[in-house]
């Protein structure tokens, strides 16, 4: 069993008294609450009122965030051509074609997101078992497989993220950092769980959002009132 420091205990004490916070108090206890030395992320996991195993009740979107989150990010493109221009063009970190498929193949990851062209996506099967397990397989569904690839880099570089729920049905999201202004988080915060409760699937029934805890990397969730946000 997994034992905590003296550190962590203590500030569990010190969210015992009360069930759930409002907004802006939950996310001044993360930041009275955190005892270490780095900078650590702050993150919403969220409970959902949904069957996981259903097809047609799973959930994901993306956002880009009032404040980002803090983190710059580096985008690759399989593109080549005019795509490949518009991929420079937009800053993209890294772009090729067979080039980039042995760059991986050699071991290669240090990336946040990968983007292809439609017709590059045979290249990009070869890599698909690296990427794949990563999260970085370019994917029609969050719309890095596309010829738009401009626009897409222009809003992974601007910190647009993206959110799908897990085998258990909650959500794990990473919204800024500790260092952030309250104000800041608060808003990210926000923005965040009412995008999320627009993606609410037809097929589910009953209270969608059912249970939000926020924490930092190595802190101790906050139970957080729902009700305000929404």
């Amino acid at each position: 069993m997994k034992s905590h420091g003296k550190k962590y205990l203590k500030a569990v004490d010190n969210i015992r008294k009360q069930e759930a916070y409002s907004v802006d108090q939950a996310v001044k206890k993360v930041k009275e609450l955190t005892y270490v030395k780095f900078d650590e992320s702050v993150d919403a996991h969220i409970n959902l009122g949904i069957d996981a195993s259903k097809g047609d009740q799973n959930v994901r979107g993306s956002i880009i965030l009032p404040h980002g989150t803090g983190k710059s990010v580096k985008v690759i493109a399989f593109a080549k051509g005019e795509y490949a221009d518009a991929a420079k063009k937009a800053g993209a970190d890294y772009i090729g074609t067979d080039d980039l498929v042995e760059k991986i193949e050699s071991g290669w990851t240090d990336f946040d997101y990968a983007i292809a062209t439609p017709d590059l996506m045979g290249i990009v099967g070869k890599v698909a078992k690296i990427l794949g397990p990563r999260g970085l397989l370019p994917n029609k569904k969050n719309g890095t497989v596309t010829f738009d690839v401009g626009t897409v880099i222009n809003d992974l570089k601007k910190g647009r993220l993206f959110f799908k729920n897990d085998k258990s049905g909650l959500v794990h999201f990473t919204f800024g950092k500790v260092s952030f202004d309250a104000q800041k988080l608060q808003d990210n915060l926000v923005a965040f769980i009412r995008t999320l409760a627009s993606s609410k699937p037809a097929s589910s029934k009953g209270k969608f959002l059912k249970k939000l805890t926020i924490s930092s990397t190595m802190g101790v969730g906050v139970r957080v009132n729902l009700d305000e946000i929404q």
